[in-house]
């Protein structure tokens, strides 16, 4: 057997669902399929057992101990040559396989992963978050694409690797936020080179409303402090940009509060204040209308473009957030992972 799929799930029975019947639409069908369920109310036994039949699917269920553990887990009980990782919420087109083949054929490698998109049946919401965790206006462009400045690290979410080199590594720690990318930069630190196969994409569905996508990008704001005192270095420019747009969009908001007051207060001096209350605004409302103007070209819709303007405020501010939070905790205060966001990462 050439490839173990394996798939961590917590509650989300409908989009085993979807991911299953992509699955048998394969072109290339040398793969077993291995469902984790990590501990959730509202299991997917059910879900799996209809494609018995039809995939080569193995379901185990176990306590909640996070995406990490549970991939290690699955891959215990792995018999493929390579084992993929995806996330539960993903849809794969029918060439998967195939593409994922026909790079390792051409070039093999010990590590890859491809990028992802957003599907049609995506709502509007859906293909706003996907816009925003993509776009070159929102620093999410580095996460895949053709061409790569920097090495590539892949992410869980569509993640290969030969399975005699995640056991040499001891698969994801225990970190729950993060833990693709430590385990990426373990493999790089071991000597392999992972691979982007560009056209082993993924349809990625994310979050589904704002307030769950602010928590989960806010926890990667976390996790990338986490992940340089790990691996000290690993920080690049691009990461400290969410941090310093949101530090700018604060303090263009509290300057034209600041001149609101002021020609309250101060009316002799009304023009002047005037304009410190409205040119913070400016800027702001500039990168909205890029974010706008790309988004609605990309989509092909004038809705999904309006709603991607706050999607993209709360990656950027929700992940800006979360680093702030983690640089005071961790460089100022010296508190270690568990102390510092015990709640977070430990529940």
């Amino acid at each position: 057997m050439k490839y173990s799929l394996i798939v961590p799930v917590y509650n989300r029975p409908d989009e085993v669902d979807e991911l299953l019947e992509s699955l048998c639409g394969q072109t290339v069908k040398a793969f077993e399929v291995i469902i984790v369920e990590d501990g959730s109310t509202r299991d997917c036994r059910a879900v799996v057992e209809k494609y018995q039949d039809r995939l080569d699917v193995k379901y185990f269920a176990k306590p909640n101990s996070g995406p990490g553990q549970s991939r290690n887990y699955g891959a215990e009980r792995a018999q493929g040559e390579y084992l993929i990782v995806l996330d539960s919420d993903v849809v794969l087109p029918r060439a998967y396989i195939k593409e994922v083949s026909r790079e390792l054929e051409q070039a093999p490698t010990e590590a890859f992963g491809g990028p992802d998109r957003a599907h049609d049946s995506f709502t509007p919401v859906q293909k706003a978050i996907s816009y925003s965790m993509t776009s070159f206006f929102t620093t999410g462009g580095i996460r895949g694409g053709k061409k790569k400045l920097d090495k590539f690290f892949p992410r869980s979410f569509n993640m290969g690797i030969r399975r005699d080199v995640y056991k040499q590594l001891g698969g994801f720690s225990k970190m729950r936020f993060g833990e693709d990318i430590d385990f990426s930069y373990r493999i790089v630190e071991a000597g392999y080179s992972p691979r982007l196969f560009p056209e082993a994409w993924v349809w990625h569905k994310r979050r589904t409303d704002f307030r769950k996508f602010f928590r989960q990008v806010y926890n990667s704001g976390i996790a990338r402090i986490n992940l340089e005192k790990l691996h000290p270095g690993t920080m690049k420019l691009v990461h400290l940009l969410p941090m310093v747009f949101t530090v700018g969009v604060i303090a263009l908001v509290l300057c034209s509060a600041v001149g609101r007051a002021l020609m309250h207060f101060c009316p002799e001096h009304f023009q002047t204040w005037y304009l410190m209350a409205a040119l913070p605004w400016l800027p702001i409302l500039l990168y909205s209308l890029v974010i706008f103007i790309d988004s609605a070209r990309q989509n092909r819709s004038l809705r999904v473009g309006l709603l991607s303007v706050p999607a993209a405020f709360v990656q950027l501010m929700g992940y800006g957030c979360g680093f702030l939070e983690a640089w005071w905790k961790r460089c100022v205060l010296k508190q270690d992972a568990f102390t510092a966001f015990e709640k977070n990462f430990y529940k």
